[in-house]
């Protein structure tokens, strides 16, 4: 069975997109020549060429085949290794306008799709049952934000994300922006770098042995999430995003030889877990596994089981008030008020001289607290060099994991595939009372 064709967006509220196309594309069935071409906005239509249009779509003959290219294709959007390539891909290309702007849509088989996906979120030549896995996964977890955004547009169901009081911001980042498209190219959704990154035959060979294959509990395709390293156990899919139980993203150790579930909701117990570093698949610096796993631009960062950081109080207010847009004056502290199965913080405190105020969850703390994102809200925090008002000058901040904690642990898998496990032992550990089933 064929698979089904998807909407990417790929570069998102821009002005100009300078782009470029090979052989066999067609606009309102006319053939257009290979070469490089520009749109661009015209109050709130498209510029193309001198004519103007709502929309405008470049057909490929053949969408397995056929690929264009575009040109500062922005990647990591507000993490740490933000930056700009140009970059090419599978399928037809559509323009679109929204609010005022322009954005590049690659349409694309499903299959083809994933085959970038497995390659740009990890490395193309890692094992081959981590790539099962992660196809496997990718696949899953897309198609049910196709079936979630669906029901939501058929019932008329408003889908809230943030909830403001005067003494609290609490908001989860999910698909909301995404009403135009079914998902973006970036690591808000996926990270899918069209054929820039180089697949390999495993790679192909993954796809076309794992093809249709999603995971799924009690009939409904599994919400299949990911993230770079647990920092030792799975946080749950609610305390991350919407107050929705899924019995297959659930707090677990990221461990199998009879390991204990520390209840790190408690404070204290938290405190013990982030400070030492506990027995965990992810729990690793071995430099082959780690290359297989991560792109050139991911071992930027060194530490992913335990890290730390540390901001002066100028740093740290500055930081504060740019990100949040509140000005707390000088930070005394930084008060978990709620935490995760994994440890992570879903409640924080900010509490400064002018103002106090509790954010939350994860995501959002993760932004508030660093130029980018910080590397997860599973964090103790540590003051030194009180000022005379008892003001703390120096802010310590120790860590576990990178990203939310939620489903597969990228790091714990490879080093699962690397110890032998299958990849459908791999989805059971992740998660648990799910199956793997043929979608198409």
């Amino acid at each position: 069975m064929n698979a089904p064709l998807i909407h990417v967006g790929i570069l998102l509220q821009q002005q100009k997109i300078d782009f470029s196309l090979t052989d066999g594309y067609k606009s309102n069935g006319r053939e257009i020549q290979p070469g490089d071409y520009s749109v661009e906005i015209s109050g709130e239509k498209i510029l193309f060429k001198g004519e103007i249009s709502d929309e405008l779509v470049f057909e490929a003959d053949d969408l397995h085949h056929n690929a264009f290219g575009l040109k500062n294709v922005i990647i990591g959007v507000q993490f740490h290794w933000e930056r700009k390539e140009d970059q090419y891909f599978l399928g037809s290309l559509k323009f679109i306008v929204e609010n005022g702007s322009l954005s590049a849509i690659n349409i694309v088989s499903l299959e083809d799709y994933l085959t970038s996906v497995i390659s740009s979120e990890m490395s193309a030549t890692s094992s081959e049952e981590l790539l099962k896995a992660h196809a496997v996964i990718s696949r899953s977890w897309l198609l049910a934000q196709i079936h979630k955004n669906q029901s939501l547009e058929s019932t008329g169901t408003h889908y809230q994300t943030s909830f403001e009081t005067p003494t609290g911001i609490f908001r989860w980042y999910d698909r909301e922006n995404h009403n135009r498209f079914d998902v973006c190219a970036d690591d808000h959704c996926q990270r899918y770098q069209g054929i820039t990154r180089q697949s390999t035959e495993l790679v192909k060979k993954v796809i076309r042995e794992t093809w249709g294959e999603v995971l799924s509990y009690d009939g409904t395709i599994c919400d299949a999430r990911f993230s770079k390293c647990c920092g030792g156990v799975m946080e749950t899919f609610e305390n991350v995003w919407e107050p929705v139980i899924h019995p297959y993203l659930q707090a677990k150790p990221d461990y199998t030889e009879g390991s204990l579930l520390p209840d790190l909701t408690i404070e204290d117990n938290a405190e013990e877990w982030i400070r030492t570093s506990p027995p965990a698949f992810c729990n690793t610096q071995d430099a082959n596994v780690l290359k297989q796993v991560l792109n050139d631009y991911d071992r930027e960062t060194a530490d992913f089981y335990r890290w730390k950081i540390t901001y002066s109080q100028k740093e740290l207010s500055t930081l504060i008030r740019e990100r949040s847009g509140i000005d707390f004056g000088d930070i005394i502290a930084l008060q978990p008020l709620e935490r995760g199965a994994s440890g992570r913080i879903i409640r924080l405190k900010i509490i400064g001289t002018e103002r106090v105020m509790t954010i939350g969850k994860e995501l959002e703390i993760r932004r508030t607290l660093s130029k980018s994102h910080l590397y997860s809200s599973a964090f103790v925090t540590d003051t030194q060099d009180e000022d005379e008002n008892g003001i703390p000058q120096t802010f310590i901040l120790t860590g576990a994991g990178w990203g939310h904690g939620v489903g597969l642990c990228q790091i714990g898998a490879a080093i699962m595939a690397e110890k032998g496990y299958s990849y459908n032992e791999i989805l059971a550990h992740y998660f648990p009372q799910s199956k793997t089933v043929k979608n198409y």
